[in-house]
């Protein structure tokens, strides 16, 4: 029971750090665009135009921040054990 807290638990603050540097780099690709002039193209996500940043990073970011939760969880799990 312990270890599957410690991954889901895990999983979530993946989920949270994920959507974080998701932020960080669209604030910087909306500054730089503000900055140059340059114009944006636009994601579409459930019919909305929501983000700047690619549809795969969209999807790409937060699966990989489960993983890392997942593993960052059974470590910190395996290491309290010791």
């Amino acid at each position: 029971m312990k270890k599957t807290l410690y991954i889901i638990f895990g999983g979530v603050l993946g989920v949270f750090v994920s959507i974080f540097i998701h932020a960080m780099i669209e604030e910087i690709i909306l500054w730089q665009a503000a900055k140059t002039g340059t114009e944006l193209k636009w994601t579409e996500l459930f019919g909305k135009q929501a983000c700047v940043l690619p549809l795969w990073l969209i999807i790409l970011l937060p699966i990989l921040g489960i993983i890392f939760g997942v593993f960052l969880g059974n470590y910190l799990f395996k290491k309290e054990k010791k």
